[in-house]
């Protein structure tokens, strides 16, 4: 991708495989396969400026040099309306999610200057009582585990899927 791109970019959390695995397996079963394009994720910035991808993927390099592996709590079930999303939690996610506000404050839309709430979305755009079903069935099994957040991933938002520009392993 050229610096020069008017596509949106995207900035997620990477998890480990097996956590990948089963969050895509839990999407790929329970979201609308007409709208399922992407892969289970963590989105942390939804909307950056696709002209400033070479300032962005460069913060992103420089953080995940100075970032360890991250111990993510998956908390609970989150009833979205008309959907199902799992929790995240983990300290040191939210500090990096606020640098990061805070060093592309002039770039963010109203979405992103929201304070992060991390989940993985495995159900969406269902009528809600469809929804209310899936969190209630999840919610009866749940049990609250850790998985590693292993980096950063920057995308670039195109219409449907996501192009993937990069990925920024935590190294610290």
């Amino acid at each position: 991708m050229s610096a020069a791109s008017d596509a949106p970019l995207i900035v997620t959390l990477l998890l480990d495989e097996a956590a990948q695995q089963q969050f895509d397996a839990l999407r790929q079963a329970h979201f609308p396969p007409a709208r399922n394009f992407l892969q289970a994720h963590v989105t942390l910035f939804h909307h950056l400026p696709g002209p400033e991808y070479a300032a962005v993927a460069a913060e992103l390099g420089r953080l995940a040099q100075a970032t360890p592996l991250l111990n993510v709590r998956v908390t609970g079930l989150r009833f979205l309306g008309q959907g199902v999303a799992y929790s995240l939690e983990n300290d040191v996610l939210r500090q990096l999610h606020r640098q990061l506000q805070t060093q592309w404050a002039d770039w963010l839309t109203p979405q992103d200057r929201q304070p992060l709430r991390p989940h993985v979305t495995v159900q969406n755009k269902v009528l809600p009582p469809v929804a209310k079903a899936l969190h209630e069935q999840l919610a009866a099994d749940f049990v609250p585990c850790t998985v590693t957040g292993t980096g950063l991933g920057l995308w670039a938002y195109r219409g449907g899927p996501w192009e993937a520009l990069g990925q920024f392993p935590f190294t610290g």
